[in-house]
C-alpha cells in the first residue's frame, strides 16, 4: 500500500472517529432527548462547520454547546487534513499517473535509434544496468507495473522509460518504438515468448539488431530463423564463466573490474566508420583518437569481417571498418561523436 493511501486512510479514520464521538456525546448529553439520527446529523454539520441549526432546546442541556465548540475546533483540523490527503491522493494517484504516462509516451515518441528491452526480470535487469552505464537510450517493456516502478526507482530514480504490457503483442512493441529502434533485447522467461518477440520485432523493423535469450539449446536455430541477429544462453555463459574462474582467474577479475568499476565505467565498445565519416580513408595515427580521447584501439574489423588485432598506426581506416576500442564511457561517447563527424564539418558538443 502506498504512503499516500495510508495517509488518506488515516485521515478518513480520524474523521470517522470524530463523527462517532460527537454523535455519541450529543446522544448521551441529551439523555434520550434527541434521536441517534439527529445526533449524527448534528455532529456532521458541526464537523463540516456548515451548522444549519442546533438541536432542539440545546441551550437547556448543560455542556452541549461546549461540546459543539470542541467538535468545531477539532473538525476544522481533521477535515482540513482529510481534504489535503484526498487532493494529494488524486494528484499523486490517478491524475499523477496519467500525467506521468503522458510524459513518458511523449519521450518514447521522440526517441530514435534506441534499444527496446522486452522483459525486466533477472536477465533484463542486467541488460538495463549495462545500457545505463554506456549511456544508451532504451525503453523497457514489462508486464508487472509494480516491479517496473520499483526497478525504475532503484536504477534511475524513477526516470526509466517503461511500457507496461505483453511484449509478444505487436501494439506493445509499437508503443515502445520498436519500428524506430536500432536494437531489441528479448529477455523474457520462456523461449516461446522470446520467439514471438523476435518474430514480431523483425516484421516491424527489418534493420534492427535483435538479441534473444534462449534456455533450451534446440531453440537456437528456431530463434535465428525467426529473425534474431544473435542468441544468448545464460546457462552456457554461466558454465564458461565458472571454467574461466578456474583456468584464468586474473583475466576474469580484470574483466569484472572493467565492467563493474562505478567510477570510471571502463568498457569494450565498437565504433563504426561510415562512408561519410571524417575517419574514412585516414591512417589510424592521423585520427584524433589518442589526441582527444583516452581510448585504446584493441582491434579493427574490416568490411570483409576479418579482424586485425593490435593494429599498426599506419593502418588506413576503410569505409565500413569497425573499431574495437577500450576506454571510459565518457571517452567512448566522445569518440563516437568524432567518428560520426562528416569531413569538413564540426560536430557540436
Amino acid at each position: 500500500m502506498g504512503a499516500s493511501i495510508r495517509r488518506m486512510l488515516g485521515a478518513l479514520g480520524a474523521l470517522v472517529v470524530l463523527a462517532v464521538v460527537g454523535s455519541a456525546g450529543f446522544f448521551f448529553l441529551g439523555h434520550g432527548r434527541w434521536g441517534l439520527g439527529d445526533c449524527v446529523y448534528m455532529a456532521v454539520v458541526t464537523i463540516s462547520t456548515v451548522g444549519f441549526a442546533e438541536l432542539p432546546k440545546m441551550g437547556e442541556v448543560h455542556g452541549a454547546r461546549a461540546m459543539t465548540v470542541g467538535i468545531i475546533v477539532s473538525g476544522i483540523g481533521v477535515l482540513a487534513y482529510f481534504q489535503a490527503n484526498l487532493t494529494a491522493l488524486l494528484v499523486e494517484g490517478a491524475i499523477g499517473q496519467a500525467l506521468r504516462r503522458n510524459r513518458m509516451r511523449k519521450s518514447i515518441i521522440a526517441l530514435r535509434g534506441h534499444v527496446v528491452v522486452a522483459g525486466a526480470g533477472a536477465t533484463g535487469k542486467h541488460v538495463i544496468e549495462e545500457l545505463i552505464s554506456t549511456q544508451t537510450s532504451f525503453v523497457v517493456i514489462e508486464r508487472n507495473q509494480e516491479h517496473g516502478e520499483r526497478l525504475s526507482e532503484e536504477l534511475m530514480d524513477g526516470k526509466m522509460l517503461l511500457v507496461y504490457g505483453d511484449a509478444t503483442m505487436d501494439h506493445v512493441l509499437i508503443e515502445a518504438g520498436v519500428d524506430r529502434a536500432r536494437g531489441v533485447v528479448a529477455a523474457l522467461t520462456q523461449d516461446k515468448d522470446n520467439l514471438f518477440v523476435t518474430l514480431s520485432a523483425r516484421s516491424l523493423n527489418s534493420a534492427a539488431r535483435i538479441v534473444a535469450k534462449v534456455v533450451e539449446d534446440e531453440t537456437v536455430p528456431k530463434m535465428m530463423k525467426a529473425g534474431a541477429s544473435a542468441v544468448v544462453n545464460p546457462t552456457m555463459i554461466g558454465g564458461r564463466r565458472m571454467a574461466s574462474e578456474l583456468i584464468r582467474p586474473q583475466v576474469t577479475e580484470f574483466l569484472d573490474i572493467m565492467l563493474r568499476d562505478k567510477d570510471k565505467n571502463l568498457r569494450l565498445e565498437e565504433i563504426g566508420i561510415s562512408d561519410t565519416s571524417a575517419f574514412a580513408g585516414v591512417a589510424l595515427k592521423d585520427t584524433p583518437i589518442r589526441r582527444e580521447t583516452k581510448v585504446l584501439v584493441v582491434a579493427v574489423r574490416a568490411a570483409d569481417r576479418s579482424f586485425n588485432y593490435n593494429p599498426d598506426p599506419e593502418l588506413v581506416l576503410e569505409r565500413g571498418t569497425t573499431l574495437i576500442v577500450m576506454g571510459e564511457t565518457d571517452s567512448i561517447v566522445k569518440l563516437r561523436r568524432l567518428a560520426a563527424e562528416v569531413k569538413g564539418e564540426a560536430v557540436e558538443g
